[in-house]
């Protein structure tokens, strides 16, 4: 039958729905499912906390009798492989649904188009690629680990009025404003890890926790580059490492590895950047977000790491003594375009993407 508009409205919900889980769900990905009959949404789901029940078996589960023969909706072809839980798409068979509509199919070898292979060997019929773009985007970090083996990597600058990221010696600085304060504890939420390097750890002495209400519990793991292993004792990363994990990357005196290591801090030998990214990977954390300094985040930018830019530009200026952003808004690298612009109050966000195209390749 093709696909039609409503199939295109009904995916956009989906999508919508899916990202509610964003960072939640271990290695498996976020997935939105909705069975839908005569235009009527009869059920809807997400991927639990977790990664299991998946999207399909809970939204099959709440139509009940009602599936049989209507569409389902999701944003990944259903999986075809036995796991903890049976196939989705055997359960999508026996429910006797007429048709499903996808987003992508799934990069994961175990499924690859063998999700859709089982749908229609049964019949059923199958419409993908719906909203594929915007689909990509909220899978990007699933797709990104699978595709070439390496969390996708968000960069986040707040750059003030004259390209400075802060004043040397002088701690945080308040660059932006709360508004924009507030997106960046929204972003962290929906990350697997957050990475800054012992000079911002040490000059600002970040917590890089969620803080906003109802979000405590959803703070990224948080790593800090630190090659000489000085992250304080004190300091507040340090401090809250059995409640939120710490890893601080680096290969120091074997006292201050100790001492870190009582205090509940993972230690990880030094490693170039896509070694590190391929160990994290290999973690199941499919999403980091780099936060500063300007070192670290000229080293992702050389390396071609770097998979997203968000740059908050405020509207101070810092004046003598201020730390050079490595990008403005007039100089972003090759590869990368503007998908969106925002304002937070008195503050602009710009919103770069690598094109896919120019995404680095394993």
């Amino acid at each position: 039958m093709g696909v039609t508009p409503e199939d295109r409205r009904f995916m956009a919900a989906a999508i919508r729905l899916s990202r509610q889980h964003t960072g939640l769900t271990s290695t498996n990905p976020s997935v939105g499912c909705l069975v839908v009959k005569d235009g009527t949404i009869l059920a809807s789901a997400v991927t639990a906390v977790g990664g299991r029940p998946h999207a399909e078996t809970q939204a099959l589960a709440l139509a009940g009798e009602g599936a049989r023969g209507a569409t389902v909706y999701v944003t990944l072809e259903p999986c075809s492989h036995w796991g903890k839980t049976p196939p989705c798409a055997d359960a999508l068979v026996a429910a006797g649904v007429a048709r499903v509509v996808i987003s992508l199919t799934d990069p994961d070898p175990r499924v690859s188009g063998r999700g859709i292979a089982i749908l229609d060997a049964a019949g059923i019929a199958v419409e993908c690629g719906v909203l594929e773009e915007d689909g990509r985007r909220a899978l990007q970090a699933y797709l990104m680990r699978h595709r070439h083996g390496r969390p996708h990597v968000t960069l986040k600058l707040a750059v003030s009025k004259d390209g400075k990221i802060g004043r040397t010696g002088h701690g945080q600085v308040a660059i932006t404003g709360p508004v924009s304060r507030a997106q960046v504890q929204v972003l962290r939420a929906e990350m697997d890890a957050i990475l800054v390097g012992i000079g911002t750890a040490l000059a600002d002495d970040p917590e890089l926790t969620v803080r906003l209400d109802g979000l405590q519990d959803r703070s990224p793991v948080r790593i800090v580059l630190d090659r000489r292993l000085r992250l304080p004792l004190t300091s507040k990363l340090v401090a809250t490492a059995r409640q939120v994990p710490v890893i601080v990357v680096g290969d120091g005196p074997a006292e201050n590895a100790l001492a870190l290591a009582e205090a509940g801090v993972e230690i990880i030998g030094a490693a170039d950047l896509p070694r590190l990214l391929s160990a994290l990977a290999a973690r199941g954390l499919s999403s980091l977000l780099v936060e500063g300094g300007a070192s670290v985040a000229r080293s992702f930018l050389d390396a071609g790491l770097v998979d997203r830019i968000l740059l908050f530009e405020g509207n101070v200026l810092v004046g003598e003594g201020g730390i050079e952003s490595p990008l403005v808004h007039d100089d972003m690298p090759p590869g990368f375009r503007l998908v969106r612009a925002d304002r937070f109050g008195d503050d602009r966000c710009c919103d770069y993407e690598r094109t896919f195209e120019c995404s680095p390749v394993s």
